[in-house]
């Protein structure tokens, strides 16, 4: 039985190095950002970059899994705050919030996975995502807090549709009048 080797350290931080240095210059100059120009932003050179990711595709498609991973750690740990005692509408419509905002700086990435073909992260941390998003959604539901009919689709319906080209005050405005489509409550007059 033969046992794959682990990454050597140094392996491992190019890796990462290489993946930070991608989602900001994708994210500063577009989808038409040259491998030559995230090597040296990365510190690395093009040809550890190309070892690691053969082509552009390959390096999107993995920015774009961790921006996904990222999002299904936090709807995660978003359902452990109301297991422990938070209110569910609370943790929905701030993971909404939060997505949203990272949404933001993540944008272009996003722009050049669709350029390029790629399907947008792994289906294990989709499927994560999903998973918790259905559970804060059944406690908030659960609470008579989240409207019964709201699902985990419409939260996605909301992501693709959030105003992520707007200043943050328009941002917080969208969140403020989307928020009572998933309650089953009226609308509190606002001050």
């Amino acid at each position: 039985m033969t046992h794959a080797r682990a990454p050597r350290a140094d392996a491992v931080r190019n890796r990462k190095r290489i993946l930070a240095a991608a989602g900001k210059q994708i994210t500063a100059h577009g989808p038409d950002v040259g491998m030559d120009e995230i090597a040296a932003a990365a510190g690395v050179a093009v040809g550890t970059l190309y070892r690691h990711f053969p082509t552009k595709t390959d390096l999107v498609a993995a920015v774009v899994a961790e921006y996904v991973a990222r999002v299904a750690d936090d709807a995660e740990a978003a359902f452990a705050r109301v297991t422990a005692g938070e209110r569910p509408l609370d943790e929905l419509t701030a993971f909404l919030g939060r997505v949203i905002e990272a949404s933001v700086t993540d944008r272009a990435v996003k722009a050049a996975a669709h350029a390029l073909g790629t399907e947008p992260g792994d289906r294990a941390d989709e499927d994560r995502a999903g998973s918790a998003v259905a559970a804060l959604i059944r406690a908030g539901q659960g609470d008579g807090d989240v409207h019964p009919d709201v699902t985990v689709h419409d939260i996605y319906l909301l992501f693709s549709t959030a105003p992520t080209d707007q200043p943050s005050s328009a941002r917080a405005r969208w969140l403020t009048l989307v928020t009572p489509g998933l309650t089953a409550h009226a609308r509190p007059a606002e001050n």
